[in-house]
């Protein structure tokens, strides 16, 4: 069964304390569209199945298989999320900017909700794709408590 869009986005937006659900969405996608360049097209479609269709296409319509290292993933997750490379010629305010280290949180966050909402052992499947520097984005995904449950 299909995760339903606007509680996926919302969860995204509680447990990164994004002022906004737009802050989420862009969170959401500057991560799945990430991980799904750095793993094989198998592996993200595999995760991606149980997303609702607005979050899955962000990591089935990018370039899978790319091989890059964890501060280059850090990097892509951190660009995207400033907008850096668009021209945003809109009424609306440009995005707060998001520093490393809450680009790493984010990351970690989107992962732990992922692994909440993949059955199986899709995401762990993904995982073991990735290199062991990658392990500390996937901190979140056992730990017994979750620093948005602290704050709650």
């Amino acid at each position: 069964m299909k995760t339903d869009y606007a509680d996926f986005i919302g969860e995204v937006q509680h447990r990164i304390e994004a002022g906004t659900r737009a802050e989420a969405v862009r969170t959401t996608r500057a991560v799945l569209e990430t991980l799904g360049e750095r793993v094989d097209e198998g592996g993200a479609t595999d995760v991606a199945s149980p997303l609702p269709l607005e979050v899955d296409r962000f990591l089935l319509q990018v370039d899978h298989g790319q091989a890059y290292d964890f501060d280059e993933f850090v990097d892509r997750v951190h660009e995207r999320l400033n907008y850096e490379d668009l021209d945003l010629e809109t009424a609306y305010p440009r995005p707060a900017s998001v520093d490393q280290a809450d680009a790493v949180f984010r990351t970690k966050a989107v992962l732990a909700l992922l692994s909440e909402t993949v059955p199986g052992g899709e995401l762990a499947n993904v995982e073991q794709q990735l290199p062991d520097e990658f392990e500390e984005l996937f901190e979140l995904v056992d730990a017994e408590t979750q620093p948005w449950e602290a704050r709650e």
